[in-house]
């Protein structure tokens, strides 16, 4: 059989109509809490994906202070602190697996001037970080790491 014999012809099917609900996304969600929380007032997500890493992200937050509702139906309410208003946490800021956040938390925190530890699962703490702890360094920063 010839391949130049056979013809294809395509109708339209008509327009598609309707609404599609697109799965919260991790990155826009880890950044999202990040921006809400240093935001000052209220930030209302939706479409925050529930997932551990950024789960780890959003408690992380309310462990230095941030009042967060949810998530509840991929809705999260942030109570903004502002650029500055971060505090402290009593305790190490547990990242579980969460690579985003600590790559991300580290540098959003060298500039806040707080005196904080991060860590992660036995996965997460054997990761190098001198990609993201060296330029931090050349800033100015005091960062400490166990690499």
């Amino acid at each position: 059989m010839s391949h130049s014999n056979i013809r294809f012809h395509a109708r339209s099917g008509g327009a598609l109509k309707g609404r599609l609900r697109v799965p919260g996304d991790k990155s826009i969600s880890h950044r999202s809490i990040m921006l809400g929380s240093l935001a000052e007032g209220t930030t209302h997500v939706s479409g925050f994906l529930e997932g551990e890493d950024s789960l780890a992200t959003l408690n992380a937050f309310r462990k230095m202070g941030v009042n967060i509702e949810g998530p509840e139906n991929g809705r999260v309410v942030i109570c903004g602190v502002g650029m500055h208003g971060l505090k402290a946490p009593q305790t190490p800021l547990d990242l579980g697996n969460s690579g985003t956040s600590m790559r991300l938390l580290s540098g959003l925190l060298a500039g806040q001037g707080l005196d904080l530890t991060l860590t992660g699962d036995a996965s997460l703490s054997g990761r190098p970080m001198r990609r993201v702890t060296e330029p931090l360094r050349l800033m100015g920063a005091r960062v400490e790491t166990t690499d």
